[in-house]
């Protein structure tokens, strides 16, 4: 609910200060189109529908910022959030003055605070409080944007449609100010026109000098309320971190050993931030983006489950029993936690990922290519040269890899390592390699066709391709993360690779593919190979030119799931 009216606040209050520039910008066409903006905007913010969200919203959202100081256990943050806070703290201070001055005189004493009012008084007669004011718009707008920005991040559709907000961002504020400033050299033609300015005066209904020094007090008062209420706030806050601190302290137990102590009700993303220990928050603790996410061992057991909301959250990115948000997560025992994503991660890590690259054990087909001979020809070769041919050769593996519907793994040196089947389909990732096999060796010929007057000879290829279990997901660290996979089927397939060369043949396949993508190989050399870790002999089929193999289409799931029925059909029913 918090979340929730944090937003609304937020929302109902952008779009308050988004109006106010607007109409400053109708200044650039003309006064009179200002001042019939103002009736526009008077309407939808000064009837009572619009004085109830506004001035609702603004007390909520004020609300809220105190509690938050409250609660929270320690006051680093990052410096995104640091420039929220103080920008929001000091919007009250900086509007007092600008409210008093429009709408409470309007109300008390019957002024128009006409767009001639409000220029006279912040261009003419006291310009340092127009500077003060444009400040505090700027402030505002800033303030918004910055939430935003922190809100939408985590929706997928934003990063391609962030340039567009941030032209927004920009143009808004431009032209209300420049808007503003042209409003300015209007009036400053009216003052030069003392008769007119005497009856334009006449008509604004100022408040007399007793009136203003009465308001001037009220605003004094407001500001030194709003600093007291401040030091009030991180006065209780101290207070209850000393009555916490006497129920007791928390153990945590991070990787690598370190412990830390916090009090009871502390979140383990706040124990990180006071310990100094780097942990990533994308959405600054607020339960919303899931980077913070920990895995938790010792201890787990005294947790309570997990909030509605946290629980919405794990489900979203598919997120194990043992994983909690870091900043949802309040431990009053001891407990082990180990963070799951680096401190540099980003929204990207926020959206749900296949279940596949959190950890699991599939069947799949694994592809190793290797270019042969290829350290001679990068002796013979300027460093220059040898790069260049190798990007050529990467983007071409790459593209067939990819056309075939493939996963590239990662290149090793001038070789080249894929998986198949990742998404849960071994029949046809089995298929997909020999397709993308194929592919190489038809895009290797094309760049020996177009490097043929770089090379003294063509390059070769030597491909090897074996299925079987494997555990993958994504590993690695911070930037350096793929989804990868370890395991015998992994080290048999690279094995296949290296005894290209001693079958004499561009392409090693072994009869588990084949069995696997129901694929006929009889038609090539068998082989039982021995392979190095492994006690029994593998059967494997030497194919000479990947490039003479037909392309296989994708098996029909009820195809493949024909012998199975027809299996259970002759099966003798049970007794």
């Amino acid at each position: 609910m918090i979340k929730r009216l944090r937003l609304a606040s937020g929302l109902v209050l952008f779009a308050y200060v988004a109006t106010h520039f607007l109409n400053h910008a109708l200044g650039l066409i003309s006064l009179p189109a200002a001042e019939s903006g103002r009736d526009v905007f008077l309407f939808v913010w000064r009837g009572w529908i619009g004085t109830v969200a506004l001035y609702g919203s603004f007390a909520i959202h004020i609300g809220l910022a105190f509690w938050s100081i409250f609660r929270r256990r320690t006051l680093r943050m990052h410096r995104w959030e640091w420039t929220q806070l103080v920008m929001g703290l000091a919007i009250p201070l900086l509007l007092i003055e600008h409210v008093v001055g429009t709408r409470l005189v309007h109300e008390l004493f019957g002024t128009q605070d006409t767009y001639t009012y409000i220029t006279l008084a912040l261009w003419v007669w006291s310009p340092d409080k127009g500077i003060v004011q444009s400040t505090l718009l700027l402030i505002a707008w800033i303030h918004g944007c910055i939430g935003l920005h922190y809100w939408l991040r985590l929706r997928r559709w934003y990063s391609e449609r962030a340039p567009w907000f941030l032209v927004a961002a920009v143009i808004v504020p431009v032209l209300g100010l420049l808007g503003f400033n042209q409003l300015g050299h209007e009036i400053e033609l009216l003052v030069r026109n003392q008769l007119l300015m005497r009856d334009t005066v006449a008509a604004l209904k100022l408040p007399t000098r007793e009136q203003a020094a009465e308001m001037y007090r009220l605003i004094g008062g407001f500001r030194m309320g709003f600093v007291a209420l401040i030091v009030l706030t991180l006065i209780a806050r101290a207070v209850r971190l000393l009555v916490e601190r006497a129920r007791g302290l928390v153990r945590l137990t991070y990787p690598g050993g370190k412990m830390v102590t916090v009090t009871p009700g502390c979140t383990v993303l706040e124990a990180s931030r006071f310990n100094g220990i780097p942990h990533a928050s994308v959405c600054g603790g607020r339960g919303r983006c899931s980077t913070c996410r920990v895995r938790v061992g010792r201890g787990a057991e005294h947790l309570p489950p997990p909030a509605p909301d946290e629980q919405r959250v794990l489900q979203r990115v598919g997120a194990p029993p043992q994983v909690r948000l870091a900043c949802q997560l309040r431990p009053t025992k001891p407990l082990e936690v180990i963070p799951l994503l680096p401190p540099t991660a980003t929204p990207r890590e926020a959206f749900a990922r296949p279940d596949h690259t959190q950890g699991s054990d599939q069947i799949i087909a694994v592809l190793f290519a290797d270019l042969r001979s290829f350290t001679q020809f990068a002796e013979k070769r300027l460093p220059y040269d040898v790069v260049f041919v190798l990007n050529r050769y990467f983007n071409a593996m790459g593209m067939a890899i990819a056309e075939a519907g493939g996963h590239l793994d990662k290149f090793i040196g001038d070789g080249v390592m894929a998986l198949f089947g990742t998404g849960g389909d071994p029949a046809n990732g089995a298929r997909m390699a020999l397709n993308a096999a194929r592919n190489m060796a038809l895009k290797l010929a094309e760049l020996n066709e177009t490097l043929k007057h770089e090379l003294e000879t063509p390059l070769r290829i030597g491909i090897g391709i074996h299925a079987g279990h494997a555990i993958i997901g994504e590993m690695g660290y911070e930037r350096a993360t793929t989804l990868t996979a370890i395991g015998d089927t992994v080290n048999t397939a690279s094995r296949l690779e290296s005894m290209t060369k001693e079958v004499k043949a561009q392409l090693v396949v072994s009869e588990a593919v084949a069995e696997l993508g129901q694929i006929d190989l009889s038609a090539y050399p068998r082989h039982d190979l021995a392979i190095r870790g492994r006690v029994e002999m593998l059967a494997v089929r030497a194919i000479p030119d990947a490039a003479a193999l037909p392309r296989l289409d994708a098996l029909k799931k009820e195809k493949a799931a024909a012998p199975k029925r027809k299996e259970k059909e002759s099966a003798p029913a049970p007794v």
